[in-house]
């Protein structure tokens, strides 16, 4: 498990402490003049540590959030006076510290304040020497940044002999928290604390002349500490590193934005007894080495060559990649696939291999439905089998355990055909109520759906359950012959021929997954035929399942684990003057392709199943991210035909660019193993089985088959050069490289046009900068409209003198028709040899259109879906907003908001960070004296949200 630490609030981290919470519950109950026993006071104390340490797995609490816990607790266990009373001495805190801050001021402008130098020495605060440093790093971002109100809140973080460390922290903080009011303070704060990491790579302050030979010297000092340390492979030496550290360019770190920077020191960067041993065109250098580690020839080249892609975000790898590219265990694959044999020592040596492909940062699938079912007889012990739920308990517990590489918790998803017998209790892991040894709670389900399933919930027909054990070969049939072989074993069910079954209502059953998906998030929705009719390597085994993600659709078997090599390519990154640069596009393909299928023999395989599947098959995942930002580039609403084509005729050109380097991959490397007598073998594309999959099911794919480019002489050079990747495409979630590169996640549409973004510096609240600009060149930009954005939650349909054109373009994802989305993801899908993490956003709880949109996704011919992500009425609070213009902060119904002038600013906001909604409090407990924390609250009482970092998703990438 991560040590937890806590953020104070001048951005210095130290260790959790749970007496400290228990010492101010006590003074609450004593200022209270009521009573708790010990033991109450412990429960308290242990229910919020175990939400503390279960919520804040990516990023450090800091102390608001551990206070709006602790409050909440004690709410939540009816101690209303004792609550009121913490309530009161969080309030008389604030005042102390807001007349601390004030005085600091004044002190500072008397120039009474000390500052602690790095070798001990006391020198007074020169605050004109913070300014100037401040100015110097805001050069080329305009006019809109605040130094004034940033200088105010770096003065009112400092203490008289504060370590300059800390003003450096407290620059950052001060700058981070004015990113709501301008996109140029995240740039600022970026800058920043570049500034503070330089310090601490070169180990002293320098100056402006000084930076680019320290930077250049730098890297080369630290590749060579850190192999002699053993963290690097020893092969990094035989670069030319001289050559590779002029070939950086340091001007590149200018682009980062705050909160991408901050991700990749924090998670990214090697470090060396707690020292960053790296900065950001030094790590981008690293990891291109890596992976041109194998190269045999011109291997400067290569590395020169990633290095440029990557460092200007055009591709990025997944983050296990990113970890681990150069080092000496360079386990660089997201996600693992396996499929579990009904035995009970594969079982236990399935979980076991869990454990060592967690560890090493990869994401699970699990393929249980070979287990017998509930009842079914084992003949070597004369008993009947519990079924599959207890070993999924099991998973479970292993899941929950492993910490992946000691930055990411374990991530496991286990996967269940529709006809098992076992498919109720399945459907029911993850519900709150029940029997805690038959629920999973720490690891994600999904149904794996036959078609002839939708086609019995369609026809309102009924459908049987069976145990594998008496179907063994269903598991392994898709199309016309799984249901040629079901309905054959339903005949034998009905003439009394089977041990086990049971006959339910197909659309019985089908309501139930779609209940149980809305109301806990699982088991998500995935379709066993689609997988596998459209798979390119449907003659050398079965899809079993699909990943962690919901994106990879590979083989597996007993003696194969399916590997997912991953990384996307920045769409935004190829965006000029609002057009695609289509050339520079197939560059970036190109490229990616080659660094994806070096990955295969560079990896560190954790078990030797996975070596065996990945070196026969060598699949990669060439994913895509920034597409909200290239139709906010192209002012395409994300709810238009126009976007849909975009979709399809970008990822055709992805597709037929991504297909072409694999073949000149083959020409130069050699076809992977398995090619002969796999559909790239016979002639048939991704585009080409959507017919297949038509003709198999009976039923229309609704989907367009337009094409654009040459496929007929793409298919001529496969067929005769071969491929080097069995797979070649997969969009992954990418929300943390999506964080790193400035770009909306996956293929998304924009989440909250305003949201709080929490990680370990704290919380701050980020507006979406394209919405910014426009709002700039319309005179519409003012402290008032944002906070109209925050009163409406980032909903800009409600605010009244926005034209029309706009709103419609930055319509937020639960505006959208998830049918659209799906439409888009069906017509990128055609062109894609593996699947998409496809998330369905649904406003409101209409069960008919939770049916429509899953039937849609099977209509269109999806293969898979991820999250489904509901909301219903949502219930804001916004404490920074002003009383007498915006009413109360309790807002059940939003209506229209005229526009107002002359509106004082709104203050930087964050979130409390609180894990789901607070109760509401008596009256009593409100205390008149208590003014509002700086913070806004965004209460939605249906969150089936991705639990890791919402408003994005980070289990894959």
């Amino acid at each position: 498990m991560l040590e937890l630490r806590v953020v104070k609030r001048t951005g210095a981290v130290v260790e959790f402490d749970t007496h400290r919470i228990h010492g101010a519950i006590t003074k609450a109950v004593a200022a209270s003049e009521h009573s708790l026993e010990e033991r109450e006071v412990d429960e308290i104390v242990d229910a919020v540590n175990t939400e503390i340490r279960g919520r804040f797995n990516d990023f450090y609490p800091n102390v608001e959030n551990i206070q709006d816990i602790v409050e909440k607790h004690l709410v939540r266990g009816a101690h209303y006076e004792i609550a009121k009373a913490y309530i009161l001495y969080r309030a008389e805190r604030q005042k102390a510290r807001e007349v601390a801050a004030e005085r600091a001021i004044e002190n500072a402008k008397l120039g009474k304040l000390t500052v602690k130098k790095r070798d001990g020495r006391l020198q007074l605060l020169n605050v004109k020497k913070v300014d100037d440093g401040l100015r110097r790093a805001a050069v080329g971002l305009g006019g809109a940044i605040d130094f004034d109100a940033i200088l105010r809140e770096v003065v009112k973080n400092v203490y008289d002999e504060v370590d300059s460390a800390d003003i450096d922290r407290a620059l950052v903080l001060a700058a981070a928290a004015f990113i709501e009011r301008d996109p140029g303070h995240s740039f600022l704060a970026a800058r920043l604390l570049r500034q503070r990491m330089i310090k601490e790579v070169a180990g002293r302050s320098i100056t402006d002349g000084e930076l680019d030979g320290v930077y250049r010297e730098t890297f080369i000092e630290n590749i060579k500490a850190l192999i002699e340390c053993s963290h690097l492979d020893r092969r990094m030496a035989d670069f030319d590193l001289d050559r590779l550290a002029a070939a950086m360019k340091p001007e590149r770190d200018l682009q980062f934005q705050y909160l991408g920077l901050q991700t990749l020191y924090e998670r990214y960067f090697l470090r060396k007894g707690g020292a960053c041993m790296e900065l950001p065109q030094a790590f981008w250098m690293r990891v291109a080495m890596g992976l041109a580690i194998d190269e045999p020839e011109q291997r400067d080249d290569w590395a020169i060559e990633f290095y440029e892609l990557m460092s200007q975000r055009r591709f990025v790898p997944s983050t296990p990649t990113l970890f681990h590219s150069g080092t000496t265990h360079p386990q660089l694959s997201s996600c693992y696939l396996t499929t579990i044999e009904d035995d009970l020592k594969h079982i236990f040596k399935s979980l076991g291999d869990n454990s060592q492909l967690s560890k090493w940062s990869g994401g699970i699938g699990n393929d249980w439905s070979n287990i017998r079912a509930t009842g079914s007889p084992i003949k070597s012990t004369k008993v009947e089998s519990q079924g599959v739920i207890p070993f999924l308990k099991i998973a479970n517990d292993v899941t929950n355990a492993i910490n992946r590489s000691g930055k990411r918790r374990g991530a496991t998803c286990a996967y269940l055909e529709t006809w098992h017998y076992d498919i109720e209790d399945f459907l029911d892991l993850r519900k709150n109520t029940g029997d805690e040894r038959r629920r999973t709670h720490d690891m994600n389900t999904a149904n794996w759906i036959p078609d002839l399933f939708m086609k019995r919930v369609m026809a309102d027909a009924d459908w049987t359950l069976f145990s594998p054990d008496e179907v063994s070969d269903l598991h392994h049939l898709y199309g016309r012959a799984f249901e040629a072989a079901y309905e054959a074993y339903e005949k034998r069910a009905r003439e009394g021929d089977m041990n086990l079954h049971k006959v339910v209502k197909a659309k019985s059953l089908w309501r139930k997954m779609l209940t149980m998906l809305f109301e806990t998030g699982h088991p998500w929705i995935t379709f066993k035929d689609a997988c596998n009719i459209r798979s390119p390597q449907d003659h050398v085994g079965t899809i079993h399942s699909s990943n962690l993600c919901t994106e990879i659709t590979l083989n597996t078997a007993a003696d194969e684990t399916a590997v997912c090599n991953l990384g996307s390519v920045n769409l935004a990154c190829h965006m000029s003057d609002g057009e695609l640069d289509r050339d520079q596009l197939a560059s970036t393909v190109t490229t990616a392709i080659r660094m994806l299928d070096n990955v295969i023999d560079i990896n560190f395989y954790p078990t030797q199943e996975a070596h065996n599947s990945n070196m026969r098959h060598r699949p990669i995942g060439l994913g895509l991210m920034g597409f909200q930002d290239a139709l906010f580039e192209k002012g395409l609403p994300f709810e238009s035909e126009a976007a849909l084509d975009f979709a399809d005729s970008t990822h055709e050109w992805i597709s037929y660019h991504a297909l072409g380097a694999s073949c000149t991959l083959a020409q130069e490397r050699g076809s992977y193993p398995s090619f002969d007598g796999s559909k790239w073998a016979r002639g048939l594309l991704p585009i080409d089985t959507l017919d297949l999959l038509e003709r198999e099911r009976g039923v229309p794919v609704e989907v367009s088959r337009t094409t654009r480019l040459d496929w007929d002489g793409l298919r001529q050079r496969i067929q005769e050069h071969g491929m080097r990747n069995s797979n070649t495409m997969a969009i992954a979630p990418t929300a943390t490289i999506a964080n790193i590169s400035g770009c909306f996640p996956c293929i998304e549409p924009i989440y909250k046009n305003i949201y709080v973004k929490s990680n370990i510096s704290g919380e701050f609240t980020i507006v979406n900068h394209y919405l910014v600009a426009e709002l700039k060149s319309l005179g519409l930009w003012s402290d008032d409209m944002l906070d109209q954005l925050k009163y409406f939650d980032g909903n800009v349909s409600l605010i009244e003198g926005v034209p029309e054109e706009v709103k419609a373009k930055y319509k937020e994802a639960f505006e959208i028709d998830p049918v659209h989305c799906l439409r888009m993801t069906a017509a990128r899908g055609k062109w894609i040899d593996q699947s998409q993490s496809h998330n369905v956003f649904m406003k409101g709880t209409s069960g008919k259109m939770l049916n429509q949109i899953y039937t849609a996704a099977w209509r269109l011919g999806l293969k898979t879906t991820y999250y489904l992500r509901s909301m219903g009425a949502t219930q804001i609070e916004k404490s920074t907003l002003d009383a007498s213009k915006f009413g109360f902060t309790q807002k059940r119904e939003y209506q229209p908001l005229a526009a107002k002038s002359n509106a004082p600013a709104a203050p930087g906001a964050a979130a409390s960070g609180g894990g789901g909604p607070l109760p509401t409090p008596p009256a009593a407990m409100r205390p008149a004296s208590a003014k509002p924390t700086d913070r806004m609250e965004a209460k939605v009482a249906d969150p089936q949200l991705c639990r890791i970092d919402d408003p994005d998703c980070e289990a894959c990438q």
